[in-house]
């Protein structure tokens, strides 16, 4: 991760073209997705996507230390692809992103084909369990594009959203599309509805240097403009582009609060 961040702050100032094509149509192959079985009541399970470069792997290990033996965690790999802000060179990502501005094109075809497969690693779940979505930087990204089809029932291409989402955790990330996610919700009565009754977590250092904390509130406030009442945004002082122990343990809490989880 670190030799990674070294290369994303000195890449994010070349003006890379957008690689994202609007016309052909791309496959993407997702890599080796990492379980963690649930040590005691299976009460939910929460798909937990990884930042750029990195794999599920990594994030499975710290997972399964938390003390939260009811959830089951998922931890996909994001496919390798060119990444348009680290000058073309492929990476395990998500989707495309050639700058983290408000105003940067977005990659619509790779966020929707990333949120249908982590819909899809949800689907087969028991109807009695809930679901949920969480991520770091690139995978927050990637949570949070999944809470906006959620709440329009719908992903961008138009086809239907099926996963009735119960919890969004986003650490160290941004919201994609937030320019336009206001009126998109706001012409649709259900859409509102499924926005104010999502519980999202955001956490975000003040010091990161990578994905600046800027980004962080924006996306907390676009959000809440566009109808995500039911929002808590922590910030961490002093702290970079990573998580700590506190921030972790405030996850634990606010999953088991939000889903109701037994011991």
């Amino acid at each position: 991760m670190s030799s990674l961040d070294q290369t994303f702050r000195l890449l994010t100032s070349i003006d890379a073209p957008f690689l994202g094509s609007r016309t052909a149509r791309r496959t993407f192959d997702f890599g080796r997705t990492h379980v963690v079985r649930p040590k005691g009541k299976h009460q939910a399970t929460i798909v937990w996507l990884h930042g750029l470069g990195d794999n599920g792997s990594s994030w499975s290990q710290l997972l399964e230390s938390l003390p939260l033996p009811n959830i089951k965690w998922i931890c996909p790999t994001a496919p390798t692809r060119p990444v348009a802000l680290l000058g073309g060179f492929p990476y395990t990502a998500w989707f495309d992103v050639s700058e983290l501005s408000e105003n940067g094109p977005d990659d619509w075809e790779g966020l929707d084909a990333s949120a249908a497969h982590i819909a899809n690693l949800l689907s087969t779940e028991p109807c009695d369990v809930k679901v949920g979505i969480g991520g770091f930087s690139m995978g927050a990204a990637m949570a949070l594009y999944s809470a906006t089809a959620f709440a329009l029932g719908r992903y961008g291409n138009g086809n239907p959203y099926n996963i009735n989402l119960r919890a969004i955790v986003g650490l160290s990330g941004w919201l994609p599309g937030s320019r336009c996610l206001r009126n998109k919700i706001e012409v649709s009565h259900e859409a509102a509805r499924r926005a104010a009754s999502l519980p999202i977590m955001l956490g975000h250092g003040t010091c990161d240097d990578v994905v600046p904390y800027k980004h962080g509130e924006i996306s907390a406030h676009s959000l809440n403009v566009a109808g995500f009442r039911n929002l808590t945004f922590k910030n961490y002082e002093g702290i970079g582009h990573y998580t700590i122990p506190k921030e972790m343990n405030e996850v634990c809490n606010w999953l088991t609060a939000r889903l109701g989880l037994e011991g």
